[in-house]
């Protein structure tokens, strides 16, 4: 069972990521405020979700949070910046994005850096302890397929419909007899080196 929260009667912010190991399209971030009392079976149980379940919960977390929001963070950023701190940029921004400031953030993982004046709480697999990150996860993840099933209609031979920018064999393959696309990472390992112009970007 998920945790409803740390320490009771605080505004406690659940927040995650998704799209950090891709090589195609951005990170997106969610910031979640539950009610204490929210209680659904399918985000309570701790077992990973499908995508349909995925999809199922988001209208209701969007309709019972307090607040959330989503913050994102694309390509020609992430190749500026490095993953891990555009990670924490696209967090940030959600969390800016609240119509309600929270008291203390609860992040998924084990690092975290903001301009933000937020105390907050670092969780390993956060998703699978506590409510709050479980919700945002589904935010996140389903807000970021979203994207990727979008611009797949654009370039069908990527196979972001299924892989979503993940780096599957086909999505690889693609990138060896096709090149790479303004949706790609231009500083990751199985991109950059199909960039015709590398002095154009910094390597981290």
């Amino acid at each position: 069972m998920l945790l409803p929260y740390l320490e009771k009667g605080r505004i406690e912010c659940g927040v995650d990521e998704a799209g950090r190991g891709c090589l195609a399209g951005p990170v997106f971030a969610a910031a979640v405020i539950l009610p204490e009392s929210f209680s659904n079976e399918l985000l309570t149980d701790s077992k990973p979700l499908t995508e349909r379940q995925r999809y199922a919960l988001r209208p209701i977390i969007e309709a019972e949070a307090v607040a959330y929001a989503v913050g994102v963070v694309f390509p020609d950023e992430i190749d500026k910046i490095n993953i891990l701190n555009a990670s924490f940029l696209a967090m940030t921004r959600a969390i800016e994005a609240l119509n309600v400031k929270p008291e203390h953030l609860l992040i998924d993982g084990n690092r975290f850096k903001s301009k933000l004046l937020i105390p907050f709480t670092t969780i390993v697999k956060g998703d699978g302890k506590m409510m709050s990150i479980a919700a945002a996860s589904v935010l996140a993840k389903t807000y970021r397929d979203d994207y990727m099933n979008k611009i797949a209609e654009e370039y069908p031979q990527y196979d972001w419909l299924e892989n979503k920018g993940y780096p599957t064999a086909k999505h690889r393959d693609a990138i060896a007899q096709h090149g790479i696309t303004p949706y790609h990472r231009l500083t990751f390992k199985g991109v950059k080196e199909y960039n015709p112009n590398p002095t154009e970007i910094s390597l981290f």
